[in-house]
């Protein structure tokens, strides 16, 4: 809970009291590898905190299965789409590698909001970079591959060698079959 905590402090002040709060809004929950933290058509109920691990967000689109993010250790996981308004989900996120990670309910978020000190202040920083990061994604939906890959680079520098390069493809339209397991970089070069 220790880089939860820090985490949040880097975007608001947080007083012994208010960690306290935090300490005890959040729950703890352990994902294997495969398991999904949220599938299409159930209601997303928690925001997520990842110590460690990553996962993807994927969609089903002509029985295909189409990634379109990730996130890892430090980051925070939902489908705001669903959370907010209790409407099902649209997009599935799996664990592509062992997870332990940290849940916030709904009513959690609620409390967390009034009870911390600053914590409108942190609700409204974080759907701000929630906001940016879809407006980029949408930004950057580019026809040309050479393009979309040297984004895609960019944007996820930390993982490219710890996803597979089928979930890689699958964010770099269009979504070529028969990609194998390597990564999309080269090591050696």
């Amino acid at each position: 809970m220790d880089l939860l905590v820090q985490t949040i402090r880097k975007l608001i002040p947080l007083s012994a009291e208010d960690e306290a709060v935090v300490r005890g809004l959040f729950l703890q929950k352990i994902y294997k590898k495969g398991d999904h933290l949220l599938s299409e058509g159930e209601i997303c109920r928690h925001i997520t905190f990842i110590e460690s691990g990553l996962v993807r967000y994927y969609i089903n689109k002509d029985g295909e299965e189409r990634t379109n993010y990730f996130n890892k250790e430090g980051e925070f996981v939902c489908d705001y789409p669903s959370f907010l308004p209790h409407v099902p989900s649209g997009v599935n996120i799996q664990a592509l590698e062992d997870c332990t990670v940290w849940t916030i309910s709904y009513d959690g978020i609620q409390r967390f909001y009034t009870e911390v000190r600053h914590g409108e202040r942190f609700g409204r920083l974080g759907i701000e970079e929630v906001f940016v990061t879809v407006a980029a994604q949408s930004r950057n939906a580019l026809p040309k591959i050479p393009v979309q890959l040297s984004h895609y680079r960019a944007a996820y520098p930390a993982i490219l060698y710890r996803v597979v390069c089928r979930c890689q493809a699958a964010v770099v339209k269009p979504y070529p079959k028969a990609f194998g397991r390597e990564p999309l970089i080269n090591l050696g070069a």
